[in-house]
């Protein structure tokens, strides 16, 4: 049952880092749990230098946004520039960098909630086209999410890793009006 009205949107900043990291070693173990390992792996990204310093770049880039209930971070949302991985767009845009959710809250809408709040900040900021790129791999679930969030599957792609399995991706778009 999706209840978004519990739910709030408010900005990130620097104190912000390990309730990021929380919410992502929550996600990850979710995943590791269903044999779904991947899309994150099964490191807790909490015990990861690399991960530890993306959190704390994206507490601190003025685009990370958390959905809050109840006084505790539910979801986070970075916005920002698009991957390297995937083909640039053709014009202006705005991309999900990271939507991650508290799958102890799932069925609250949280991460349609934080997806209609980057659409809000690329309105805000003129743009009409919001891009993400997701795992495509395994049964496609993620995919269907988005797409349930107004997103259109345009091209996938593989992320070539050393010693690791490929990573297949699926890049997606949203026009806003």
């Amino acid at each position: 049952m999706s209840d978004q009205s519990t739910v709030s949107v408010r900005p990130g900043g620097p104190d912000d880092a390990p309730a990021v990291l929380r919410l992502l070693d929550v996600a990850t173990a979710w995943l590791v749990a269903r044999g779904r390992t991947g899309q994150w792996g099964t490191r807790p990204p909490s015990t990861d230098p690399g991960q530890i310093a993306r959190a704390e770049e994206w507490a601190t880039s003025g685009d990370l946004y958390l959905a809050m209930r109840g006084g505790q971070p539910v979801g986070a949302l970075v916005v920002g520039a698009a991957t390297e991985h995937v083909p640039p767009a053709t014009e202006p845009e705005l991309y999900v960098r990271l939507l991650v959710t508290d799958r102890a809250y799932a069925g609250l809408g949280i991460g349609a909630r934080l997806l209609d709040h980057a659409a809000e900040v690329a309105r805000a900021r003129g743009l009409g086209l919001l891009r993400v790129d997701c795992y495509g791999g395994d049964d496609r679930a993620l995919v269907r999410f988005y797409e349930s969030c107004g997103f259109t599957p345009t091209e996938p792609f593989t992320v070539v890793r050393s010693g690791r399995e490929p990573w297949p991706g699926q890049l997606l778009v949203r026009r806003l009006d």
